[in-house]
């Protein structure tokens, strides 16, 4: 099993009280967390790289918690989710699908009724890029103002030899959508999508 090496994990939250309307009555939190991890396969082409995700799914849970915490604790209140890896300069781009399993099970285990896939970007990227995480509604894919995206970025990481593992979660849509669509309060099946 390939043993995780994790050098720091950074947690941010935004809130936000409007985007150029009026002040919600409730402002929407909107947090990311990152987890940078050493990458044993940097630097080499290793054909078998699948045992790593089970090696992931504890800390895909750790940082789930560490995200709903920083949010406010309540399952309930969450809305909205996504993530994505942002590979070291010499990985590939696999070595961050690596966290399709563990970052999206891990929110969706956690959350309790999580219907929809959880979003995803994976990049290649030097140290301090950025990483636009995907959003969309938990329950179903399709909700339109709930399409959204949280920028993750940590000043030094990830190094040429490690992966940047993030998730992010919402407590809302955008703060004034008005563009049509499916609504939350429309939700009907319960397939993720619709």
């Amino acid at each position: 099993m390939t043993e995780i090496a994790v050098r720091k994990i950074v947690v941010t939250v935004e809130e936000v009280r409007h985007d150029g309307g009026p002040v919600l009555a409730t402002p929407i939190l909107k947090g990311s967390v990152a987890c940078i991890v050493k990458n044993p396969f940097a630097g080499r082409h290793e054909p078998e790289i699948a045992g790593m995700m089970d090696a992931l799914k504890p800390l895909g849970l750790e940082c789930s918690t560490k995200l709903l915490q920083a949010l406010g604790g309540d399952p309930a209140r969450i809305e909205a989710y996504g993530k994505g890896s942002l590979v070291g300069a010499a990985g590939e781009l696999e070595h961050g699908a690596l966290w399709h399993v563990p970052g999206g099970y891990a929110m969706r285990e956690l959350l309790g009724q999580a219907l929809a896939i959880v979003p995803s970007m994976t990049k290649v990227g030097a140290m301090g890029a950025s990483l636009d995480v995907p959003i969309h509604h938990k329950d179903a894919a399709y909700v339109r103002s709930h399409f959204d995206g949280v920028t993750v970025a940590v000043a030094d990481a990830p190094r040429a030899d490690e992966i940047l593992f993030a998730l992010a979660m919402t407590t809302g849509g955008r703060p004034h959508a008005r563009v049509g669509g499916l609504r939350q309060d429309e939700i009907t099946k319960r397939d993720g999508l619709r």
